[in-house]
């Protein structure tokens, strides 16, 4: 699988708070995604459509959780054309980035 966007950050809030937090922001949203859990790593990742995957990781850090998130070219067949028509989305990375900061400030006044 081909990395498209990635970003990260710190929220200071334990990291199983944060987990349990951005698993129910990523999964609750009513799109027909598969979800794959592993709460032991810290992992979590969605996947939807022909292509899409996100994966978040979240794990201890001295300023409480650092969260990770990567998107990933997942598709099985016609895999060269994501990143041919990702170019049609221009400001896909910038855009990921912002909506990521945007979660990283929800889970930080999360109680």
């Amino acid at each position: 699988m081909k990395t498209l966007a990635e970003a990260s950050g710190v929220v200071a809030r334990p990291p199983g708070e944060v987990f349990e937090d951005v698993l129910r922001r990523v999964t609750g949203g009513g799109h027909p995604m598969r979800t794959e859990v592993d709460r032991e790593r810290g992992f979590l990742a969605v996947q939807g459509g022909w292509w899409y995957r996100g994966e978040y990781r979240v794990t201890a850090d001295p300023g409480g959780a650092r969260v990770e998130h990567r998107v990933v070219n997942a598709a099985t067949r016609g895999r060269w054309g994501v990143p041919l028509a990702n170019r049609f989305f221009v400001g896909f990375r910038r855009r990921t980035s912002v909506a990521f900061a945007r979660l990283l400030e929800e889970l930080a006044t999360s109680e």
